[in-house]
């Protein structure tokens, strides 16, 4: 319960005002979204070449400050120890040194080589990732960052999504890099996913590019690491790698049109009876907005709302009754619908797989 108070306690004192059952409710459904998510990231176990290669560098920085704080803590340790005070030396005044010039020397020339050792480290590393070529299997992605979610371009595949960067694993054998383009369209954000690559900035008006190589299949999560308003914390980000094959066919199933299910009829006349479709596409359709996430195959995603909660029917029905419950500040409006509406949009919104 206590976790519960300090979400509500995060909303708005307008949303906390008409707290409810519904409110409650999200916020377990929230829980239990972060409950399936995977395990919190580690940066000292990277799974791609960039990663790999900002991990080396840093770890010599590590072990480098470690032995001079070694050095330089057992040398204080020592001086206090050998030369601490003794009762004979009661009124009588210490012994004055004026220097060493061996010493001052060791002291400069060593700090120097430091430093000129990890200069060419790091100029090293930043050539490898930021100088990298492309192969000719690479893949090309732009990534768009809204608040607050990611919207996720393949080019090549005439694909657009949301929120989960879907890549295939690269090997030795057969290496096949992804190299991203970045961009804002409203305001200054981050792209980091910390097993994968290191920061990127997304600034408007401005196109940035990074690359990652995974050589694990999996799910790598990452966030935006740039403060860019009130949902800055909850605009998370899914990289799931896929073997080649398996990747291939999630393309191919992307590239289909919606699924237009008879029994979701209503619904679907619904949708396109609301604003839904000023800001959604929906391919195959006369959706064609552009303010917010593709919901092509929406169900085909794992979340919802860049990340929040889990996707579900429930979550679903609890995001379509009111998104500011479950993301207060998100540009998605309450649509008023009635309990008989809602239903018949989620089961629509269900068919999009």
């Amino acid at each position: 319960m206590n976790c519960c108070r300090l979400i509500i306690r995060s909303f708005p004192r307008t949303l906390v005002g008409k707290t409810s059952s519904a409110i409650v409710v999200a916020m377990f459904q929230a829980g239990a979204a972060s409950a399936e998510t995977p395990t919190v990231t580690n940066i000292f176990k990277p799974f791609s070449t960039p990663a790999e290669s900002i991990h080396q560098a840093s770890m010599l920085v590590v072990l480098i400050c470690a032995a001079i704080f070694l050095v330089v803590g057992g040398l204080l340790a020592y001086t206090v120890v050998r030369f601490r005070h003794r009762p004979e030396d009661q009124g009588r005044e210490p012994p004055q040194i004026y220097g060493s010039n061996q010493i001052e020397l060791a002291w400069t020339v060593i700090p120097v080589l430091i430093v000129f050792v990890l200069l060419l480290v790091t100029a090293r590393t930043i050539y490898d990732v930021q100088g990298a070529a492309k192969p000719p299997d690479a893949i090309d992605i732009t990534v768009v960052g809204h608040q607050w979610w990611w919207e996720i371009r393949y080019p090549q595949l005439g694909i657009v999504t949301a929120n989960e960067l879907h890549v295939p694993v690269s090997d030795s054998s057969k290496r096949r890099p992804t190299f991203l383009n970045l961009q804002s369209a409203d305001v200054a954000h981050s792209f980091w996913v910390p097993q994968l690559a290191g920061k990127t900035d997304l600034i408007p008006n401005r196109v940035n590019q990074m690359w990652i190589e995974p050589k694990q299949v999996g799910t790598y999560v990452g966030n935006c690491a740039e403060y860019c308003g009130l949902q800055h914390a909850r605009m998370l980000l899914r990289v799931i790698v896929h073997p080649p094959e398996d990747f291939d066919r999630w393309a191919a199933a992307q590239k289909e049109s919606a699924v237009n299910d008879p029994q979701a009829q209503a619904g679907r006349n619904l949708f396109f009876s609301t604003s839904c479709i000023n800001c959604h596409t929906i391919e195959g359709t006369a959706a064609n907005g552009k303010f917010g996430p593709d919901l092509t195959h929406l169900m085909a995603r794992e979340t919802l709302g860049s990340g929040v909660i889990a996707n579900n029917r429930d979550n679903l029905r609890a995001w379509m009754r009111d998104p500011q419950v479950i993301k207060p500040g998100v540009l998605m409006p309450n649509m008023q619908l009635a309990d008989g509406e809602l239903e018949q949009m989620v089961a629509y919104l269900m068919t999009l797989k």
